[in-house]
Parts: structure tokens; sequence; C-alpha cells
């Protein structure tokens, strides 16, 4: 089986746990049978792998997920990245010319395209390989997941394989009624059949091409492009375990504990769930339905119910913490000056015998305090030791990176400069071991 994952969003309707670089796929909820936790990504990925050991899998993302996904799937795993975001028809046949181009995969070959992130049981996946073992019976096969409920969240696909976008309650009633199944975004296709697509809407179905050319393709989603102007579609019905985790309410259901992190909740607090990754308490006192969510992008207090309206009021700011190849850093202060010199200050950990990428920046200073750890220190090519009460200054051009050795080396950075994002950051290959 070929499977392209759909990795995309920022799971901003679960804020402040989840941001443009640590969506909701990569957040370890849920326990596996020997107690330790996994995330939407990892479980989907191992459950493919146990149906079919031989899947070749794609996830097709965006840069800034690319650090999670290595991380948690490993170096090897197979990414289609987008340079840009261009919805779901775009990414499609970006991952559909990689396949062909790169993985060298036959144009006769059936392909399966999933979400990442529904959370499912192993029917599921059996479903998935009955999709691709189908696929080429009809141009699209499609996976329709019976109803449990009315909802205006999610699209339809009718009994003759046509589309309705999220119906109003009533509506929803109607179509249920006449057979109506929820479009979960599951199809399967063969090869060929996208990249003569591609070739149509794209103008060009080579992948070095369509990469160069991607910032200038068109917004649409791959239902607008493809599947509601297919005449040849055959849809298949799924009734086991499906369920969207995008809202707190949803997702606060498949979470077997209650509270997580610094945190204390009553015992008369009523499906009420408490999550806080800061290192001050949280307490809660009996609380009904609510969400009670604190980490360094923010704090969250919401009745579950009108948790799905969140998205309308999330604040408009970079990413306070996050894990990269190396290890992981939070922003501790960031101040803008009225001369442009802004300050941002932040506490690294770099991962035992991992490395930050040698490197230099052309628009700031930055000033290093190792407060733990010991780590080997290279500026402009010279190497030497450091250690908890050492400091370095590292001014703008300055090549420079950092090694731990051993254990977790933790750093206090403080930068200063006009510009203090990763765009400005130029790197150069170093060989550690000479």
């Amino acid at each position: 089986m070929n499977l392209i994952l759909l990795s995309g969003g920022s799971g901003s309707r679960l804020w402040p746990l989840s941001n443009s670089v640590r969506s909701k796929q990569f957040l370890k909820i849920f326990k596996t049978e020997d107690g330790k936790r996994e995330s939407m990504v990892q479980r989907m990925y191992r459950m493919v792998k146990t149906v079919d050991p031989n899947a070749n899998i794609v996830i097709a993302t965006s840069e800034e997920q690319i650090p999670s996904i290595k991380l948690q799937l490993g170096e090897n795993v197979n990414i289609s990245v987008e340079p840009c975001r261009r919805d779901t028809f775009p990414a499609i046949a970006l991952s559909c010319t990689y396949l062909h181009d790169v993985m060298h995969t036959s144009g006769d070959e059936s392909v399966v395209v999933c979400p990442v992130d529904p959370y499912v049981d192993i029917s599921y996946f059996e479903m998935l390989k009955k999709l691709d073992s189908v696929a080429g019976k009809a141009n699209l096969t499609l996976m329709g997941i019976k109803p449990t409920y009315p909802t205006e969240k999610y699209g339809y696909i009718l009994p003759n394989g046509k589309f309705t976008e999220k119906p109003d309650v009533n509506k929803a009633k109607k179509l249920i009624a006449d057979g109506a199944l929820w479009n979960g975004g599951v199809f399967a296709f063969k090869l060929k059949y996208l990249l003569d697509k591609t070739l149509e809407l794209c103008g060009t179905n080579k992948h070095s091409e369509l990469l160069a050319n991607y910032e200038n393709l068109k917004k649409i989603s791959f239902d607008y492009a493809v599947a509601e102007k297919e005449e040849s579609i055959k849809v298949l019905e799924f009734s086991g375990l499906w369920q969207d985790l995008g809202t707190w309410n949803t997702l606060s259901g498949a979470l077997e504990d209650r509270c997580a992190g610094n945190a204390v909740l009553s015992e008369d607090c009523v499906n009420t769930h408490v999550i806080n990754e800061l290192s001050i308490p949280v307490v809660v006192l009996g609380a009904d339905n609510l969400a009670v969510v604190s980490t360094p992008d923010g704090i969250l207090v919401a009745d579950k119910e009108d948790s799905s309206r969140l998205k309308d009021y999330i604040p408009q700011q970079r990413p306070m913490y996050e894990k990269r190849f190396w290890g992981e850093y939070k922003i501790l202060d960031y101040v803008k000056q009225s001369d442009g010199k802004n300050s941002l200050t932040k506490h690294l950990i770099i991962w035992p015998d991992h490395n930050i990428s040698y490197q230099k920046h052309h628009d700031r200073d930055e000033m290093w305090t190792f407060t733990e750890g010991v780590g080997t220190l290279v500026i402009n090519g010279e190497k030497r030791k450091v250690g908890r009460g050492d400091y370095v200054y590292i001014p703008a051009g300055t090549l420079h990176a950092i090694r731990a050795e051993g254990e977790n080396l933790h750093i206090i950075e403080v930068q200063i400069g006009n510009k203090l994002d990763e765009s400005e950051i130029e790197r150069f290959d170093y060989d550690w071991e000479k």
C-alpha cells in the first residue's frame, strides 16, 4: 500500500497546547500497552505498519513540522515538504510526484490518502487496505464515515458520490436520513490518475518543476479541484471508531488522565480536565465541564461546549516552546525596543551528543550563559570545552556551534538585534569527528 498522510494545520482549536510547530498530531496524549505515551502521528504510523508492514508511507507537511516528524518517527521517514501552504490538492499533487519521481513508484500502483489525526482503531486501517485493493475500479474511491449524529462540523458525501459542505443541523438530519456519510477526507486512486490531473491543473507533473513553482499554485482543496468534478466515483462506508479530536471537547474524551503536569483537581470537579506545562502550580476547585490548559504560549479556561470558538480568539504570536532535532527551547522574555534593537531570552536544552548546526547570524548578537552540563563550543573553527558558569558573546557574523557531551546542556541565550527569527540564520557544514 502506498499511503499519503496529510499532516497540515496548526491545531489552533487546541491552543495553547498546540501551535504552528507543535501541532495537535505531535502531542503525546495516548497511552500504549507498555504504559508509555505516543502522539497521533506515531499511533497512525504504528497501526498502518501493523496491518501492512511493507506500506510505503509519505507524510505531506510543511517545513516547520519536519523536526517534530523526524523526532517522533525517525530520520528515514519519507516526507514531501510543501515550501508554503497551498491547501490539500497541491499538497497531494506534490506528494504523488514525490512517489513517482523520488520513490520511483509505478503509475499503475494504487495510492490511499488520509489525514494524520483522526482517532480510530484497527478497523480503520483494514478499510484503508480495502480502498487500496479496489482503487482503479473507479477513478476515485472514497471512504464515507457513517454519521453518529447530525452536525455542521463535517462535509457529507451523498449516495451518488456528490458532496455537500458543512450543512446546518436541520439539513444534516435530512442528509443522514437520505443515506449521506461524513466526508473524512479519505480516498484512493491509481497514481497515474492523479499525475494526469496534476499535469492538467498545474501545467506539470514533474516533482522538481512542481516544487520550484509551488508558491504560484492556486490554493484549492482536493474536493473542489478533483473530487466534486469527477463522475467515476465509488464510495465505501466505514462504520467503525472514528473521532475528530479537533477541539478540547472532543480531545478530552480520549484522555485517560483528568489532570496532567503541575496541577491539582478537586474530587468534586465534573467532566473537567487540567493540563499544566508551567512550573507554577494550577489548582482547580469545584469546576464543571471546563478545559484548563497552561503552557508557555498562554492560559486557557474554557467551557468545553464553547471550545470550538477558540480559533477566533487566539493571539497572533510566535511559538514560545519548540522541540528541534537537537533538543528544545522555551522563550522566557521578548522585549521590543524603540530603536529596533529588540531582545529575546531563551532557555535552551541541548540533548546528550546532539548539536546545534554550525551557523552565523547577520542581524543579531547572541550571549550564552551555560547553567548546567558540559559541551563543546566552536567559534570560527576554534573548539573549547564549556560548562556551568561559562559565558560567551557571539557578535553578528560569527560562525558558531555547540554540542552537548554525555548529558543535557542548559543554556540561557539572549539575542539582541533587528530580526530575531530563524529566517536570518545561515548554516554551514561541520565535521564534529574531526
